[in-house]
């Protein structure tokens, strides 16, 4: 028999785990790159509204294989937020170069969607699947 102390415990270890479930933004840095063919295997430009995502993010989706052609995360749909502005995008690729496992490399268009491409980098922004 537990006591109530123990009882207390895994109530609070529940409702904590419940509360990162329900978590659902993300945030990261933004930046842009020049598509072309992408890990998901297909080809890109500059006025698709496409994202790279973190590597680490990429190689962890969940059923994620060794094909990156097959992963399940190629084709979904992310919703980025910025200061008041936000663009959806769809995943294609697979960002190398992102430090941290949140961050995002968008197409150029879908960059000047949240500031002038001069700006170069957004830090923390938001983002979600859609």
């Amino acid at each position: 028999m537990l006591s109530r102390t123990a009882i207390i415990a895994l109530f609070a270890s529940a409702a904590t785990a419940a509360t990162v479930a329900v978590q659902a933004s993300n945030y990261g840095d933004v930046t842009y790159y020049t598509p072309g063919l992408g890990a998901c295997g297909q080809y890109n430009t500059d006025t698709d509204y496409i994202v790279a995502v973190a590597a680490g993010t990429f190689d962890n989706y969940p059923g994620a294989t060794s094909n990156p052609n097959n992963n399940p995360i190629c084709g979904k749909q992310i919703k980025v937020n910025y200061q008041g502005k936000s663009v959806t995008v769809t995943v294609v690729d697979r960002c190398a170069g992102c430090a941290g496992a949140a961050d995002l490399d968008l197409s150029p268009t879908a960059f000047s969607q949240l500031a002038n491409e001069s700006v170069g980098r957004l830090y923390n922004a938001e983002w979600d699947y859609v």
